[in-house]
């Protein structure tokens, strides 16, 4: 089935970035004010691994895809544990050990997943944050997962807890009751400091509380949620630049500001998540970055207040091929990964864990060809147990048309997968119907309205993430 538009409120940020072979073109520009998004370029040296591409045209096989259902796999769900040794997030490859993953039967005590058998009762299941996830571990606040923290099977009370059906609410900043199981920095008063992020000045800036923290000779930029309480677990949501990208792009949003900051989800939470814009090794993510992002998980999780079962990963190119190396090697630590654009850059380490997936590609996109994103999913529905029927998912025919999402079927509890296919270009915030890779109506002074049209991509992205 054909998504809805959205139309009001929602953009994205735009740039190129190569998935081809070699440099990929000349070093970024950074972008102009009036297109609505930085215009990359590629930057020296970090096009990507050949062959990431894919093969142009292909779209799969024939055996790939999913049924045009929509809703996603029922219930929550999640994986066992969390993985990863303490500080590291897990060896490379394996998703780690069990000493992050909490103890036994932590993932759903009475006080987080509502008292057993109540399925969430009040000030336990929902809440005016993001939680009351649809299943268990869904507490008050910014929620927690299935099986997250704890226990096999557990993350969540007898019963499930959450309200039936809700899958969270969409707004954010903390909750009246408790959260999903915390990080080891609750109750902890952090003591660090942050510097100016590169490249943000004046009103070119970040939104909420934070900075720019320097750990192991690696950087990256940090915004805390609204009126942050060092006592209630927070999401915690990692945005990985393009190629040729900064990290000072993916948090000021580029010249849409806060509509696009966070790749749009900061403002989809309400500033209701502790967001990272890590900063890639000479503008790309190009050999081993998941020590890095292990040092990263560590040191936020140890000095702030994280919900240890709901960390999430995107990117755009570069950085969806970044966000695809998560999937591939920390499913057991990370929640959710969202992909624009991407390709398999970043290599794919382990591969074999399910982990609730969303995948974005475009029809005419030749830099990150659709025929190289078929393989990244079919991967993936296939670890999370999706039904994979015998035809490829239906895609928009011309320019004029919308962006069709197909929900797959049967995938494991915990694990959804979406697939939506646009028939733009390379870009991670599409505007339906047109061939605008900028979101110009975000751009001021224009607005987004039913007559000039923005993204629907950031809301398609956090309606998953709070789904489930």
């Amino acid at each position: 089935m054909r998504s809805r538009v959205f139309s009001a409120s929602f953009v994205g940020l735009l740039v190129f970035a190569g998935c081809t072979n070699g440099s990929g073109g000349p070093t970024p520009t950074g972008g102009t004010t009036s297109n609505g998004g930085q215009l990359g370029g590629s930057g020296g040296g970090t096009g990507g691994a050949v062959g990431s591409g894919g093969s142009p045209g292909s779209g799969g096989t024939s055996a790939s895809g999913g049924t045009t259902t929509s809703g996603g796999a029922p219930g929550s769900g999640g994986t066992t544990g969390r993985g990863g040794t303490t500080g590291s997030g897990g060896a490379t490859g394996s998703g780690g050990s069990t000493g992050r993953g909490g103890t036994t039967a932590s993932g759903g005590a009475t006080s987080v997943g509502g008292a057993t058998g109540s399925s969430g009762a009040t000030g336990s299941g929902g809440s005016t944050g993001l939680s009351g996830a649809t299943g268990p571990g869904g507490a008050t606040g910014l929620g927690g997962r299935t099986g997250g923290g704890g226990a096999t099977g557990s993350g969540g009370a007898t019963s499930a807890g959450g309200a039936t059906g809700s899958g969270g609410a969409t707004s954010a900043g903390g909750s009246t009751g408790t959260a999903g199981p915390g990080s080891t920095g609750c109750g902890k008063t952090s003591t660090l400091t942050f510097t100016t992020i590169p490249d943000e000045s004046g009103t070119n800036v970040g939104h909420g509380a934070g900075g720019y923290y320097t750990i192991n000779g690696r950087s990256f930029a940090m915004r805390l949620p609204d009126n942050y309480d060092k006592n209630t677990p927070y999401w915690l949501i990692f945005g990985f630049h393009w190629n040729g990208g900064t990290s000072a792009q993916v948090d000021t949003g580029g010249s849409n500001g806060l509509i696009s900051a966070h790749f749009g989800l900061q403002q989809q939470s309400k500033n209701g998540a502790i967001f990272v814009a890590p900063q890639g090794s000479g503008n790309g993510w190009g050999g081993d970055n998941l020590p890095f992002v292990d040092d990263m998980v560590k040191l936020i999780e140890d000095n702030y207040c994280v919900d240890t079962t709901r960390l999430y990963a995107n990117g755009f190119s570069y950085g969806g091929g970044m966000s695809y190396a998560i999937a591939c090697a920390r499913a057991k630590v990370f929640r959710a990964v969202a992909i624009y654009e991407g390709a398999v850059l970043s290599g794919c380490t382990g591969g074999n864990d399910p982990i609730a997936y969303w995948q974005m590609a475009g029809t005419t996109d030749t830099t990150c060809t659709i025929g190289g994103a078929t393989p990244m999913r079919d991967k993936f529905a296939k670890n999370n147990g999706c039904t994979i029927p015998a035809t490829e998912p239906p895609r928009p025919s011309s320019i004029s048309d919308p962006h069709i999402c197909t929900d797959y079927t049967g995938c494991s509890s915990g694990h959804p997968l979406r697939w939506c296919v646009h028939p733009a270009g390379h870009g991670n915030a599409i505007v339906d119907g047109t061939s605008d890779l900028y979101n110009s109506c975000a751009t001021p002074p224009k607005t987004c309205s039913d007559t000039c049209k923005c993204t629907w991509v950031p809301a398609d992205v956090w309606k998953f993430f709070t789904s489930f």
